[in-house]
């Protein structure tokens, strides 16, 4: 008889942000429960990492330090950045700092310091393969989880909750293909040391990124002229202003789950400014202030080639010749380039990829969507009992901060909160800490 494989309450595939907020949840809950939850997490890199091709020196985060893994859930929690910082010996001198946007390769450092203590929970190295259902008398009551390990090695896992944080799939324009000197600016950083010599750059792109790859170029490479394209006529300022930060407050996602269709629309077009295509009004002011000065000097290297698209990529054994096309006269200028950045956004990733035949149980709406209830758990049919949760994949259903670390900390008690709620049998410590959790959105 073949060995069962081992059982979790709930199984995480992804180990990004999200999903250490859910590892993070569940600790603090087994902490004092009667009856723990057992949870285990897999993540196909070799140890935790988080955008680290964007880890620019002097770029800070764009959302409070407040809205980390668990304050927003738990204040008393000893997850918090304000913990993390006391831990370092940096508490006071962030303090004296007096700001509320940390750099970002200070969050990494702190998401990567909550990683590691929560290392039990997790199987790095772990690459997924298939989600296959646990059938008993006609109903599905738990999921087989099947991943490759570093050795090669075939591991089954068993589930009563999948909680899939598969993360965002970087976007090139149709037809552009990365290669050596085509790159998406995920990669940027593993990347650019390998063009020390290069003469010129192109940058696609208007949003935070495209503007923090192209002040980065325009200063590590001194000789070289960099070239920045989009659409627009100049990047346009994100609105953080604090009511239309509202959008991402808990409270927020009430309103948009429970919004008619026209509602929801009306609500992303009012407030997608916020995130969307749009950069912080500081680097924007750097980026003009440098732009006006090599007008001043004489010397322009740093080029917005603004209200224009790339309507052409070459590339060829000595670079890449870029066809730029102006939107207003038609007019194309040819750019010979070393490299092309692309920073054109990223994708929600399709999060029924690894479900197989679950997926055809998984309910979708008329504009064939994806049904997912408020505790972000899928509608599947009647025959399956189990649980399949989603983090990101459910700005139709939930909004714009759906794959934000805005709501992480919150959305992951909800998540735990609505595990608990359908387990047998129920334990009343259990609902004791999914009322705090919910108390303190």
């Amino acid at each position: 008889m073949p060995q069962q494989p081992p059982v979790f309450d709930v199984l995480g595939v992804g180990f990004g942000p999200s999903n250490l907020a859910l590892a993070i949840a569940v600790t603090e809950y087994n902490a004092t429960a009667e009856d723990v939850v057992t949870a285990h997490f897999l993540e196909r890199q070799h140890h935790f990492g988080w955008h680290r091709g964007m880890l620019i020196d002097d770029a800070t985060m764009q959302v409070s330090f407040l809205k980390d893994l668990v304050t927003m859930r738990n204040p008393n929690s000893t997850f918090t950045f304000l913990s993390y910082l006391h831990h370092k010996g940096r508490l006071v001198d962030f303090i004296n700092h007096k700001n509320l946007f940390p750099l970002r390769v200070e969050f990494h450092d702190y998401f990567e310091w909550a990683a590691g203590r929560v290392d039990d929970l997790v199987s790095y190295g772990q690459d997924v393969v298939s989600v296959r259902p646990v059938v008993e008398e006609g109903v599905v009551t738990h999921f087989d989880v099947t991943s490759h390990a570093p050795s090669g090695e075939v591991e089954v896992r068993r589930a009563r909750n999948l909680v899939l944080a598969t993360g965002l799939r970087p976007h090139l324009p149709e037809g552009v293909e990365a290669s050596g000197r085509v790159w998406h600016n995920r990669d940027f950083l593993h990347r650019v040391e390998e063009v020390a010599e290069a003469k010129r750059f192109v940058v696609v792109g208007a949003g935070q990124s495209g503007a923090e790859v192209t002040a980065f170029l325009h200063e590590r490479f001194p000789a070289a002229e960099v070239c920045s394209v989009f659409a627009r006529y100049g990047y346009s300022p994100a609105d953080d202003s604090p009511f239309a930060n509202r959008i991402f407050d808990p409270a927020a996602v009430d309103d948009y789950f429970g919004a008619p269709d026209e509602v929801k629309r009306r609500l992303m077009e009012y407030h997608s400014n916020t995130n969307y295509a749009v950069v912080d009004n500081d680097l924007i002011a750097e980026l003009y202030r440098r732009v006006y000065r090599e007008k001043v000097l004489g010397r322009e290297r740093l080029r917005m080639i603004n209200l224009s698209h790339v309507a052409g990529v070459d590339e060829h054994p000595a670079g890449v010749r870029v066809t730029v096309e102006s939107l207003a006269t038609g007019e194309r200028e040819t750019l010979d380039a070393d490299v092309v950045v692309y920073a054109t956004g990223y994708r929600e990733a399709d999060p029924t990829a690894l479900l197989g035949e679950l997926a055809g149980r998984c309910l979708r709406d008329e504009h064939d969507r994806l049904r997912v209830g408020r505790d972000y758990r899928l509608d599947t049919d009647d025959h399956v009992l189990a649980g399949l949760y989603l983090q990101g994949g459910t700005e139709h259903t939930h909004g714009i901060s759906s794959s934000l670390l805005s709501n992480t900390s919150v959305r992951v008690g909800e998540i735990l909160e609505s595990v608990l709620d359908r387990r047998e049998p129920r334990v009343p410590a259990a609902r004791d800490f999914a009322t705090t959790a919910s108390s303190a959105h």
